[in-house]
Formats: structure tokens, sequence, C-alpha cells
């Protein structure tokens, strides 16, 4: 045996068992709190009827990385980024990997301003985006989406939570 899991009376396999079982232990705590089951799932309803699925980036990181570095978005879902107050919110698409359209949204629920076709970006600067008023959320979704959707600044949209 290895001579740093062994005890002065010998005892080593009470050791590896209990560092086994701490390791499990905290390996399952990880995945139970960082499951994907935890991710809000928001249905955004366009009045044209359209409706997107929108999961929701509602942390620091999810706000600041958002769909960078997947590889693309399912037909029908979007990001929902929710700031905790409304303001000239930003956002670019630094280490995005497919095209978006982005819709800012007020308080009450207003399509405030969108950006169609805004291509991902991996150079430095990327350019940023944002609205002339203020905005409390943000989608973004694949690009076309504004067009299908027939969404134009002024719609109102329905947020309905979606409960799995």
């Amino acid at each position: 045996m290895l001579s740093f899991l062994k005890l002065q009376d010998g005892t080593s396999k009470k050791r590896i068992l209990f560092l086994l079982l701490m390791s499990l232990m905290l390996i399952s705590g990880a995945l139970l709190f960082n499951s994907p089951g935890q991710t809000q799932v928001i249905n955004v309803k366009f009045p044209s009827g359209a409706i997107l699925k929108a999961e929701v980036a509602d942390t620091p990181e999810k706000l600041l990385f958002g769909l960078a570095f997947r590889p693309s978005l399912p037909a029908g879902e979007a990001m929902l980024y929710i700031y905790g107050e409304s303001g000239p919110h930003r956002i670019w698409t630094k280490e995005f990997q497919f095209p978006v359209d982005i819709i800012w949204v007020d308080e009450s629920k207003f399509v405030v301003h969108v950006e169609r076709n805004v291509p991902p970006c991996s150079d430095d600067p990327c350019p940023r985006y944002g609205p002339p008023n203020d905005a409390r959320y943000i989608l973004d979704a694949n690009a076309g989406v504004i067009e299908q959707a027939n969404i134009a600044v002024g719609n109102q949209l329905k947020f309905i939570l979606s409960i799995p």
C-alpha cells in the first residue's frame, strides 16, 4: 500500500473508504446543484402568435457569456437576458458561432429596439449593440426570427413561465 495512506495502526482500508465516500458526496453535490434542470425557461409570445422557448440568463455568468461558444441554437429557442433594473443594456456577439436577431424589451414588455442578423464576432474589439431607450430584457434568437414572427418596435410581448 501507499505509505501516506497508512495510519500508525495500519488501518489504511478505513482511510481509503472514507476518502472514496467523501469524493462521491462532493461529486453528487456538485451535480445536484449545477444540474441543467435548474435553468428556467420562459415562453415568449409575440403578437403574431409566434412563441419562442427562451432559456433565462439571470446569473452574472449567463449575462456575461450568453450564447457565446455554443455551436447553434435550436429553431424556436432563444436566450432571455433579465436585468435587475432598466437601463441602456448593451450586448455583443463575442465568440458567438452563428448570427442572431436581438430584441430589447422594456419593463412593460414592449419592444423598444431590434437588431437584425447580427454577425458573430471573434475580433477585438467587437461592436456593442444597444437600444436608444432603456430596456429591462434582451432576447437573442436565431437570425431571421424578427422577420418570421413579424416583430416590430412597439409590439407588446407576453412572458409565460414554463413549468416542467
